[in-house]
């Protein structure tokens, strides 16, 4: 017997009919003695629901304070407690004992850092007395309890690192993550249709998909799993229910810790692409130590985060210094600059760009072989793409640049690599 963290997303519990097919999958893995978890998200449209329900009431409620923001989190984290309710019951239809939890009375402790808060610690005293009572344990996605006893909740995605918290805090054999996609693909299949499904993925490789713009997994999940080591399993929540138990094992694409030989022959495992990017250039700096700080030190304190950053070669004492920020920052850091920024430093001009991209290839087999990143810029090279801007890691090349090519460099690069063929 096997104690296994099950995770549905919104649109595995987007209907009624939909959460009587999670029950019905669910209790099949109860069934064949396994101990279950299952952490699911809010119903499909749910959380965007409440929160443009907040928006009419304070438009500037995301952006307020603590106050407002506490009052978000009450809010939005009603969408999972619904979906938790509503499973247990389903789960009760089934014949099984089952039992719905709220983060907070587990209790899932966090800090008090509203709309994005970080889980700190997990009490599973309660959890596995349940288990142990032969119960199946519902426990809401997304949320928390800081230490003033205030819901929290952990930012978008958030039900994937609750899952995986959970999953690591109760040692369990496995989390599976059941998504609308039946695993992690070679990128994504809806702008290369000969895309391929991993079997598996190297933790590090995914870590860098997630971050590069992988839609699959939160980024935060993966790193709880590869800081826990929690086996984790991503797959589809809409193949049939009764699929036999050992082929849905066998199912999706596994996420490891150990790099097999059979993992370093393939060179690059994916390509990932974030289209969420803007890039800003201080032109005419001082070239003179602290500049950086002085340019990126404002930025940070309006809680803005950075990505790619690139300091260009010195000429007549002054340098341009350019980073990209998520699009959705781009007037607030630009306003910033101009504001504190400019003045400080006595930049000559600022420059952004909104329609850039950024576009990556991710593989650990990176470590070991020469001439990829050459492989990847001939490539772009030879369909007539500028690179704006390059930043490098041990295991991945990303690229900024225009917007209207990435489609064009994401196709390009999977046939470059070979990545429509199976791995040897």
């Amino acid at each position: 017997m096997a104690l296994i963290v099950h995770k549905y997303g919104g649109t595995s519990m987007g209907s009624t009919e939909r959460i009587r097919s999670v029950a019905q999958r669910v209790a099949k893995w109860v069934r064949a003695g396994h101990q279950l978890v299952v952490v699911p998200s809010a119903m499909s449209g749910e959380t965007n629901r409440l929160l443009g329900l907040a928006k009419e009431l304070m438009p500037d409620a995301a952006a307020g304070t603590p106050e407002a923001l506490r009052e978000l989190d009450a809010l939005a984290a009603t969408g999972e407690q619904v979906s938790v309710g509503l499973l247990a019951l389903a789960l009760q239809a089934q014949g099984l004992q089952a039992v719905s939890y709220g983060g907070w009375q587990v209790p899932i402790k966090t800090d008090s850092a509203y709309t994005k808060a970080r889980i700190e610690s997990i009490d599973d005293t309660r959890v596995r007395a349940d288990l142990a009572a032969g119960k199946v344990v519902i426990i809401t996605g997304f949320q928390g309890v800081d230490a003033h006893g205030h819901v929290t909740t952990l930012g978008r995605g958030g039900s994937d690192t609750s899952a995986v918290a959970v999953a690591a805090a109760l040692k369990a054999d496995e989390c599976l993550i059941y998504t609308d996609v039946d695993g992690v693909y070679t990128t994504d299949p809806r702008i290369v249709p000969e895309a391929r499904r991993l079997s598996s993925i190297s933790f590090e490789e995914m870590l860098e998909m997630a971050s590069m713009g992988s839609k699959v997994l939160q980024i935060r999940s993966v790193e709880f799993a590869g800081k826990y080591r929690v086996p984790t399993r991503v797959l589809s929540s809409f193949t049939p229910w009764d699929i036999a138990l050992e082929e849905e094992m066998r199912s999706g694409t596994l996420i490891t810790f150990e790099e097999d030989e059979k993992m370093e022959q393939a060179v690059v495992a994916g390509i990932a692409f974030n289209r969420d990017e803007a890039k800003i250039s201080v032109i005419g700096v001082p070239d003179k130590p602290g500049i950086a700080y002085m340019i990126l030190g404002p930025v940070a304190e309006a809680n803005i985060d950075i990505d790619v950053i690139i300091q260009n070669v010195s000429h007549d004492g002054r340098t341009d210094f350019s980073f990209t920020v998520h699009r959705n920052d781009y007037a607030r850091t630009m306003a910033v600059l101009q504001s504190v920024v400019m003045p400080a430093t006595g930049a000559a001009r600022l420059a952004g760009d909104a329609k850039i991209c950024k576009v990556s290839i991710v593989g650990i087999g990176m470590r070991s072989h020469v001439g990829v990143a050459s492989t990847m810029f001939r490539t772009l090279s030879e369909e007539g793409i500028n690179i704006q801007m390059i930043t490098t890691s041990e295991i991945k090349t990303s690229v900024v640049i225009d917007e209207k090519y990435m489609e064009l460099a994401v196709r390009a690069l999977h046939k470059a690599f070979d990545l429509e063929q199976p791995s040897a």
